[in-house]
């Protein structure tokens, strides 16, 4: 939720930044009716004091016996005039707040300009892309031929996009989820396994409704919805709370299983489990004092890339262009994996910095010194851990010509062999 009363006394830098996501207009038709509901409420108070004085006229009238037919004709034609302001008052403000509801955030002046994927800044690339003197097969194909992923069946089971994680895979799963948290923890971060059901609230919240209503799974007897991204239960954790600076930062890791209908997801994308409606996720989520939050971007960041780094997977980092960035982000860096079957990099991770956009939301606040007025907080959220996709990433780089993988240190140490799917 934006700022209106701020943008309200000057509108041209959140009409600028605006219009770089495409969202002009629709920031001018809200400040329409902004205006036009501050016009009505100072009629209605005046409409409603002067039917007071009328009623105290007539009740006057009527105790000395005289005549209240006029003040009578008067009372009603302001009944009607008011009930007419008030049903115009609640039409906008339930326009206002609806159009409120899906506006974006205002991104950050560094984000590149552009609104696709093509438009992002790539910001370095690090890690040596493998080469191959055999011809490389996907992570589908080498995981059908060990036993690690079973498509058909969970098709028969639960339809498509879905799949069964099995054998050595799940083993290299499990042990990615425990470095990983380890290595969250030791950088004071709290793990959580948070609830996957949430209602509305939540989603509200963080920005996925209304806009992202599509994509998410819908329990309508309960009133519930599975969560795509443990983002939604973290953010949810201090929301309706006032907070102190000696509070803040507060840093969650998130596991949980996601689900996300994928509406319109095509091609290749949908082979294999790099797209799926179930998947296993570790989220990093940040509460911090707003002069705070840049820093902690770059530190979530840093996180992501150091994990990479562990696993011997070459990525690249790329910023993500302003008409590009979700609802809620005011910038956004992605990392993306090699993946060597594609010849190209694909999002592995995503970090986004979402300001005090989603503390407005859900009325996360904190009083920066003991006796000051609460303000919002800022929130950040980063992928530290992309179950599905980071095992493309180590299967397919870590290939050998006879279909086995190679496995780097840091999974080696913490239990498994060497190498997985060896003849």
């Amino acid at each position: 939720m934006l700022d209106l009363r701020s943008i309200r006394e000057d509108p041209e830098p959140a009409r600028a930044a605006l219009r770089r996501r495409g969202a002009a207009d629709a920031l001018d038709e809200l400040l329409q009716l902004d205006g036009r509901r501050r016009e009505l409420l100072p009629e209605l108070e005046e409409g409603r004091a002067r039917r007071n004085r009328v009623s105290e006229e007539i009740a006057q009238l009527k105790r000395e016996g005289k005549d209240a037919d006029q003040p009578i004709a008067e009372m009603r034609e302001l009944g009607g005039a008011l009930k007419e302001r008030e049903a115009e008052l609640a039409r906008v403000e339930a326009e206002r707040d609806e159009l409120a509801s899906t506006l974006p955030n205002l991104p950050d002046p560094d984000a590149p300009d552009g609104d696709t994927e093509n438009d992002a800044v790539t910001l370095r690339e690090v890690g040596e892309r493998p080469e191959f003197d055999f011809e490389v097969r996907d992570h589908l194909d080498l995981g059908t031929a060990h036993g690690w992923i079973e498509m058909e069946k969970a098709s028969e089971a639960s339809g498509s996009r879905f799949a069964y994680l099995m054998g050595d895979l799940v083993m290299v799963e499990m042990a990615l989820i425990r470095l990983v948290l380890d290595l969250l923890r030791d950088e004071g971060m709290t793990p959580v396994v948070p609830p996957v059901l949430v209602r509305g609230g939540p989603l509200y919240g963080t920005g996925f409704f209304p806009g992202e209503r599509e994509m998410i799974y819908e329990v309508p007897r309960d009133e519930l919805f599975l969560v795509g991204t443990s983002e939604v239960s973290l953010a949810a954790l201090h929301a309706g709370e006032i907070m102190s600076a000696r509070d803040l930062p507060r840093r969650y890791a998130g596991y949980s299983t996601c689900f996300r209908r994928e509406a319109g997801a095509a091609g290749r994308d949908t082979r294999g489990i790099f797209r799926v409606h179930q998947f296993d996720k570790v989220e990093m989520f940040s509460f911090v004092e707003p002069s705070q939050s840049g820093a902690e971007h770059e530190r979530l960041l840093q996180i992501q890339e150091r994990f990479l780094q562990m696993l011997e997977i070459p990525y690249r980092v790329v910023d993500i262009a302003a008409g590009d960035l979700g609802a809620s982000a005011s910038r956004k860096f992605d990392c993306e994996a090699w993946i060597p079957s594609q010849d190209r990099y694909r999002e592995v991770t995503s970090c986004s910095n979402t300001t005090d956009y989603q503390a407005r939301r859900l009325d996360c606040r904190y009083r920066p010194e003991p006796e000051a007025q609460p303000v919002p907080v800022h929130t950040l959220n980063g992928t530290a851990l992309a179950v599905g996709r980071t095992l493309i990433a180590l299967t397919e780089n870590g290939q050998a010509a006879d279909g086995s993988v190679r496995l780097p240190g840091p999974l080696v140490e913490a239990g498994l062999p060497e190498v997985i799917g060896a003849e």
